[in-house]
């Protein structure tokens, strides 16, 4: 009851700063809703980010005073050192200190939500006032960066350099606003409570992703292990892109446009290509703050392979301090070691691949690499990720079929269901764009841009169907929604 009676003073809230014609007043009032939002999470999680927020701002000042490396340290350490102790204590120091109450104190150690993203907003801002950015927050804005309500939880990670202008800018509620956010949250909604959900829990509502992980087999057969990993896969990016709509859709309510997280990742003709893609705010963080200024310390193609391979295990390391996230940092970080070794030997010896064929086979090499990775990802154990791996290196466990046949039907699908939407949707974008051409203009030409433009019309009905699908089928199962899976992180 409280925390809803929280919930609804924060939307409140947000929608008074919305129709404030002052920038200060718009502002205290959007910190106040993101304060009481984050509080629902409980009020010493809210003084740590508050805490967070004002030290570092106090560095940042301090930083801008006099840019050096030094300083800049001081500002790292200070948020490594918090994220560390918070994250990574409890699961490092309780297997290692010896007595027992000891453990169970740092066991008791709870993870304030969101630390993983709002540590990175800081540490971003500190990054950007070495670089001598033209930056100048007031502490107000700067808390208000720390903690805004849409972004707080899960991200999208943003840069200070894109929101602090539209912090500062005073606007009303517009309509052409309001409608594609809605749209958005719309999409986010249909993408969680029914793909993911589906994914997750199965047709039955335990034949799933989670079952199938979960279960103690010992003779997993190759392609079991191959649609867990597909299945995972793709359940991932519907809970964490549904997320990202929902959150760039409700900001987009109230005029804030905030950068995209996903785009269409499973389209991607190479693993680099595929981190342009997947958790963009994340993968660009990781590129623009570590690998791009480590690598450029030393030259020499093995430095930049080497930062290449640290860059995604840390990438790994930041979602938990498990050997899993580890194995599948260093997994992914080699995926693209290997592809930029293909690059320069084709390069050297003058291939060119440029043929439709050639594509499409390097499209289904790297998502299938890219798919085998989140079996480290996922796994509960590292013993059941190496077993996983092993049986797919295995020809002789493809003949060996373990899990049930709906999730095979399921998996197949929804992945057979996105790439056709996918290429459907590729396909009308262009011709909309061929037909605005002034070269172009025909009545029958005119029905292709027409069926993209108002192509939320159209799938209206399909999502209403699998919306009662849900309902019927799998709702009937009493199986909770899965939480969004970034919030563990």
């Amino acid at each position: 009851m409280i925390t809803a009676a929280a919930y609804l003073i924060s939307l409140l809230l947000v929608f008074a700063a919305a129709f404030q014609d002052r920038c200060r007043s718009r502002q205290v009032a959007m910190l106040a809703a993101s304060y009481v939002f984050y509080a629902t999470g409980g009020i010493g999680f809210l003084a740590v980010l508050v805490a967070s927020s004002c030290l570092n701002f106090a560095l940042g000042e301090y930083l801008r005073r006099k840019p050096d490396l030094k300083r800049l340290w001081i500002g790292i350490l200070f948020n490594v050192l918090l994220l560390s102790f918070f994250k990574y204590l409890p699961s490092f120091g309780s297997a290692a200190v010896s007595t027992s109450w000891t453990a169970d104190l740092l066991n008791r150690v709870a993870v304030p939500v969101g630390i993983s993203f709002w540590t990175l907003l800081a540490l971003s801002y500190l990054f950007d006032v070495y670089r001598e950015e033209e930056i100048n927050p007031s502490l107000l804005e700067f808390c208000l960066y720390m903690a805004f309500w849409p972004t707080v939880i899960m991200g999208p990670i943003c840069r200070l350099s894109t929101m602090l202008p539209q912090f500062q800018q005073v606007r009303g509620v517009a309509i052409e606003d309001v409608l594609a956010g809605a749209r958005r949250i719309g999409i986010g909604l249909l993408m969680k409570v029914v793909l993911s959900q589906l994914l997750a829990s199965g047709l039955s509502g335990i034949d799933g992703v989670a079952a199938g992980f979960d279960r103690e087999a010992q003779d997993w057969g190759g392609f079991d292990v191959w649609f867990l990993a597909v299945g995972f896969g793709f359940q991932l990016f519907f809970d964490f892109a549904a997320f990202s709509h929902i959150v760039i859709g409700a900001a987009r309510i109230f005029g804030f446009r905030l950068d995209e997280n996903f785009n269409s990742p499973y389209l991607s003709s190479t693993p680099s290509e595929f981190w342009t893609r997947w958790h963009m705010s994340l993968s660009f963080w990781i590129r623009d703050y570590v690998f791009i200024p480590m690598a450029a310390l030393r030259r020499g193609t093995l430095w930049r392979y080497f930062m290449l391979l640290f860059s995604m295990i840390l990438f790994g390391l930041w979602h938990g301090a498990k050997a899993t996230f580890i194995l599948w940092g260093a997994y992914s970080g080699a995926l693209l070691v290997l592809h930029r070794v293909s690059q320069q030997l084709q390069r050297r010896w003058g291939l060119n691949f440029s043929s439709r064929l050639a594509a499409t086979l390097s499209w289904a090499v790297s998502f299938l690499a890219v798919s085998l990775g989140w079996v480290f990802f996922r796994a509960n154990t590292l013993d059941q990720a190496l077993r996983m791996v092993q049986t797919v290196l295995a020809p002789v466990a493809y003949s060996r079929f373990v899990l049930p046949q709906s999730y095979y039907v399921l998996v197949s699908a929804l992945v057979i269901g996105y790439f056709a939407i996918e290429s459907i949707s590729k396909a009308l974008a262009s011709r909309s764009v061929l037909v605005s051409s002034p070269n172009t203009a025909t009545d029958f030409n005119a029905v292709s841009p027409f069926l993209w433009n108002a192509r939320w019309w159209w799938l209206s009905p399909m999502i209403g169907a699998l919306l009662l699908f849900h309902h019927f089928v799998v709702s009937t199962t009493n199986v909770d929604l899965t939480p969004f899976v970034y919030r563990l992180f």
